[in-house]
C-alpha cells in the first residue's frame, strides 16, 4: 500500500479545521483535509451553528416577530408556518456555506478527502474511504478538529420523530404544539426560544439553579424575565427522572414528581467530542470522559507535541469565531510563524430570542477580583431607534473600574446583540474608557447610542459617588 505523505493533515473540516488548513496552505504547505460526512463544512455547517442561526432568521421573519411591538402579539406575517417552509431557506444556506468553503479549498490548494479517519501510529492516519477503500497517509503535523456530537443517555428513548437530539431538531417531520426542552445550556436556550416565537408552548428544563451561569447575572435576569412574559416555563433545580410515552406522546417525569407531557421533547443536555473512532491510543493520547482533548492553551498542542487540537473537540468555549481562531494558531505554531498573542477578551453570542452577546468581566467576575467598580445601564427603549423598530424590551450593561475609568465588561440581551457588542470589545481589548463613549458621536438613530446612554449612566453614579 502506498503512502501519501502532507506537511500538515487535518481531521476534520469544522471552524477551525478549514481555518488551520486555510493557514497552512497560504504558506506553502501541503494540506490534506479529512472530512467524514458526506461535504465539507462540520457540524458548524451542517447541524450546528450555520443551520440554528438560519432556522432562527427564518422563524424571526416568517413569524413577524420583530414587528409585534407595533401590531400587538397577535401579528403574523405567515400564517400556517410548516416545517417545509424552514427547511427550504435551510437548504438554500447550506448549500451556498458548503460552496464557499469548496472554493476556499480549492483556491488554497488544499485537499480533500471523504472517509472515517483513525491513527495507526502517531504519524500515520488510516482512512477508510466512502466507497470502503482504505488508504494510510502520513502527516509531518496534524490537527485533530472533529467536534462534538449530541450525549444521548441510554435512558432517553430518541426515536427521531417525537424524541429528538440537538441534531435532529434542524429538520423536524413537523412542527409541534408543545416542546419540552432538557437542558438549559446554550443549545437548549437557543431552540426553547425559536420555537417560541413559533407560538409553540415550551418549558424549558435545567437540573441547576439558574442557566447560562458564565454570563453576568443581572443580565440572565432580565432575560428569564422575558421568556417567562412570554409563556415559556422554566423548571430550574429539576433533574429528568425518566421519560414515558403517553398516546405516542412523550412525558417527562421529573424528579420531584412533576410530570411535563409535550408533543415533542429535545433532549439538549451537553455534547460530547466525536474522539471516540479516532484510535488516539495508537497515537498516545487520552481524552477526558466527555471525549474531550487536553491542549496547551497557548499552541493547541496536546500530551504530543506534533498532533495538535482545535475546535469544540477541546471544550469551552465551543464557539465557531473561537474556533476558527484556535485553528489559525495551531497551524501557525505549528510550522513556526510567528504571531502576536490573541486578545485578552473575545465576545460571547448566543442566538437565542432575544439574542445575548458579552464581553469582558461579569459583575460577579469584577467583584471576585476585588476590583472597586461602577455600572451603567441602558435601556432599548431609551434610544429613538428602539422606538422606531418598535422594541419595548433589551437593555446594556457597561462595567468600568472606578479608579482607572476602564472599561472591564459589555452584557447586552435584546435586538442586534451579537452585532453591537464589537463596539465594546474594541473598546475593551485596547484598554479604553468610560470617555470614549461619552466623547464620541455615534450615528442617530441607532441601537449603538446604548452606549452613550450606559456610559453617562455610570459616569452620573461615579460623579454622584
Amino acid at each position: 500500500m502506498s503512502i501519501s505523505q502532507h506537511d500538515y493533515i487535518v481531521i476534520g473540516s469544522g471552524p477551525a479545521g478549514r481555518r488551520a488548513a486555510i493557514q497552512a496552505a497560504k504558506i506553502g504547505r501541503s494540506v490534506l483535509v479529512i472530512e467524514k460526512g458526506r461535504r465539507v463544512g462540520g457540524v458548524s455547517v451542517h447541524t450546528g451553528t450555520i443551520p440554528s442561526k438560519t432556522l432562527r432568521e427564518t422563524v424571526l421573519n416568517l413569524t413577524g416577530w420583530r414587528e409585534r411591538g407595533f401590531y400587538g402579539r397577535a401579528y403574523r406575517v405567515k400564517k400556517d408556518i410548516t416545517a417545509k417552509d424552514l427547511m427550504t431557506r435551510l437548504h438554500m444556506t447550506l448549500d451556498h456555506e458548503v460552496d464557499v468553503l469548496e472554493h476556499q479549498f480549492a483556491r488554497n490548494a488544499v485537499t480533500t478527502v471523504r472517509g472515517t479517519g483513525r491513527f495507526v501510529d502517531p504519524q500515520h492516519v488510516e482512512v477508510t474511504l466512502e466507497n470502503g477503500d482504505v488508504r494510510v497517509v502520513r502527516g509531518e503535523k496534524i490537527l485533530i478538529a472533529v467536534g462534538t456530537r449530541p450525549h444521548r443517555p441510554k435512558e432517553v428513548p430518541f426515536n427521531g420523530v417525537s424524541v429528538l437530539d440537538s441534531d435532529e431538531i434542524i429538520e423536524p417531520s413537523h412542527l409541534p404544539r408543545s416542546l419540552t426542552v432538557v437542558g438549559g445550556g446554550v443549545i437548549g436556550v437557543e431552540y426553547a426560544t425559536i420555537f417560541s416565537a413559533l407560538d409553540v408552548a415550551v418549558t424549558l428544563v435545567e437540573s441547576r439553579p439558574r442557566f447560562l451561569e458564565f454570563l453576568d447575572e443581572e443580565l440572565v435576569e432580565d432575560f428569564v424575565h422575558q421568556l417567562r412574559d412570554r409563556g415559556i416555563a422554566i423548571r430550574f433545580g429539576t433533574k429528568v427522572d425518566h421519560i414515558e410515552f403517553e398516546h405516542d406522546w412523550p412525558v417527562t417525569i421529573l424528579d420531584n414528581g412533576r410530570r411535563i407531557r409535550s408533543e415533542m421533547l429535545l433532549y439538549a443536555a451537553g455534547r460530547v467530542g466525536a474522539t471516540d473512532t479516532l484510535n488516539l491510543e495508537a497515537c498516545g493520547i487520552t481524552p477526558d470522559a466527555r471525549g474531550r482533548l487536553k491542549v496547551d492553551p497557548k499552541t493547541f498542542q496536546t500530551e504530543v507535541p506534533h498532533v495538535y487540537a482545535a475546535g469544540d473537540a477541546i471544550g469551552f468555549p465551543s464557539l465557531a469565531s473561537t474556533s476558527m481562531e484556535q485553528g489559525r494558531i495551531a497551524a501557525c505554531h505549528a510550522f513556526d510563524i510567528a504571531m502576536p498573542p490573541a486578545p485578552e477578551f473575545f465576545p460571547y453570542g448566543i442566538y437565542a430570542v432575544p439574542e445575548i452577546s458579552t464581553v469582558g468581566m461579569s459583575e460577579e467576575e469584577v467583584r471576585k477580583r476585588g476590583i472597586p467598580y461602577e455600572c451603567g445601564l441602558a435601556r432599548f427603549r431609551e434610544t429613538s431607534r428602539g422606538h422606531i423598530m418598535g422594541l419595548t424590551t433589551g437593555m446594556m450593561k457597561l462595567i468600568f473600574s472606578l479608579k482607572t475609568r476602564r472599561l472591564l465588561g459589555v452584557h447586552i440581551v435584546g435586538e442586534g446583540a451579537t452585532e453591537l457588542v464589537h463596539i465594546g470589545q474594541a473598546v475593551l481589548n485596547l484598554h479604553g474608557t468610560l470617555d470614549y463613549f461619552i466623547e464620541n458621536t455615534f450615528n442617530y438613530p441607532t441601537l449603538a447610542e446604548a452606549y452613550k446612554i450606559a456610559a453617562l449612566d455610570a459616569w452620573n453614579r461615579m460623579a454622584a459617588a
